[in-house]
């Protein structure tokens, strides 16, 4: 990202910007020091994971808000919730200092925002917990929508994930898409976050297509793709559906996780192994050549069945809750981690959005891989 990033204006972090409960206090770790070399301002849209702390340390390291003063909750929710921590302001001080310089420095007016250029508005939207708009952000939301410029949405949680269409409501009626897709609002791509991989989803609305993506690989555990089956929403098929990692590579990491958590040596799918056999569940032109010719056998089919390429009813979980109860157990430090993020060109005449990889192998830190590349025209 820092060699890729040396000339962009700024960044964006598209949700969950503190993992897992959105404490104040981890920001020093987990924000200041791994960006303290990106010289250039970094804007970010809250996920429910900023929300599980109150959304405290969110707004003071990025609106510059005072602490917030604690309320007492009763009931239930106050028993069971967890109480957001008070922040260590000595601590924080001396954590902005690692991102201390004039060029890195950016207070946004509060959660959601726009971003102006020329060429293009960029509209960060905050869905809270609940993938909700409330009345007033949704207000601002239609007012800003009208401005004439082309525009690309941030948003917490995306349109379009994993082959459903699961659209932000808004507090009175409707949906965030209804907003997105009005072709008055002139919008060319909704980016959203939560989910940890990439997706791209070419929509066609009317007569144009609007690129519906899906970047949250950029920490955390990865979610798994190889649950994805072949795409067929919104008028979008498996041939114009992108993601990364690829079903197969998604699959193969989960069979090494779990064949080395159970000491289960037969789970373990090769990538060629794993590619070979996504694409013939899928039906598709695998996009990697696999290394040697592969021969599947029942165990594979097994492994595949276990791990959750399909639906079965004994599986191992890769999903939800493998999310909620596992993934933390199963924090993986061994290269390949296949992350990514999004690098974004824009010009008068055209919006480039580009997906690399990050792995933390030194060969592709030395030459990023690009993994996907779409360009969208602005006029």
């Amino acid at each position: 990202m820092m060699k890729l990033g040396r000339q962009t204006s700024f960044a964006i972090i598209a949700s969950d910007v503190i993992y897992p409960t959105g404490s104040g206090n981890e920001y020093g770790d987990k924000f200041f020091r791994p960006y303290q070399d990106y010289d250039a301002p970094i804007y970010a849209i809250p996920g429910n994971h900023d929300w599980y702390d109150g959304l405290g340390g969110f707004m003071r390291v990025f609106c510059d808000a005072p602490p917030l003063k604690p309320k007492p909750d009763r009931g239930l929710r106050g028993l069971l919730w967890r109480k957001p921590e008070t922040i260590d302001e000595a601590k924080l001080a001396e954590a902005r200092e690692l991102r201390g310089r004039p060029s890195q420095q950016a207070t946004q007016p509060g959660p959601y925002w726009t971003i102006e250029s020329d060429s293009l508005l960029i509209v960060g939207v905050d869905t809270g917990i609940r993938n909700v708009l409330d009345r007033k952000q949704t207000a601002w939301l239609r007012r800003v929508s009208l401005d004439p410029r082309p525009k690309v949405l941030v948003t917490g949680k995306p349109i379009y994930t994993g082959n459903t269409y699961k659209p932000s409501q808004l507090e009175g009626g409707g949906t965030i898409d209804d907003i997105v897709r009005d072709p008055a609002h002139r919008y060319v791509a909704a980016i959203g976050g939560d989910v940890h991989n990439y997706q791209r989803y070419p929509v066609r609305v009317g007569d144009r297509v609007i690129q519906y993506v899906v970047s949250g690989g950029g920490g955390a555990f990865m979610h798994a793709t190889h649950t994805i089956g072949r795409v067929d929403v919104a008028g979008v098929h498996e041939d114009a559906f992108r993601c990364y990692p690829l079903r197969g590579d998604s699959l193969s990491f989960y069979s090494q996780l779990y064949a080395r958590r159970l000491r289960m040596k037969w789970l373990y799918l090769t990538p060629s192994e794993a590619l070979c056999i996504m694409s013939e569940h899928i039906r598709n032109e695998p996009v990697r050549t696999p290394e040697g010719p592969v021969k599947i056998t029942r165990r594979m089919r097994w492994a595949a069945r276990l791990l959750g390429a399909w639906p079965w009813p004994l599986r191992l979980p890769v999903d939800r809750v493998f999310h909620r109860y596992l993934s933390e157990l199963s924090d993986w430090d061994t290269p390949p981690f296949f992350k990514q993020f999004l690098h974004a060109t824009v010009t008068p005449r055209e919006l480039t959005l580009r997906c690399f990889a990050a792995t933390g192998c030194l060969a592709q830190e030395l030459e990023p891989p690009l993994e996907d590349e779409v360009r969208i025209s602005l006029v």
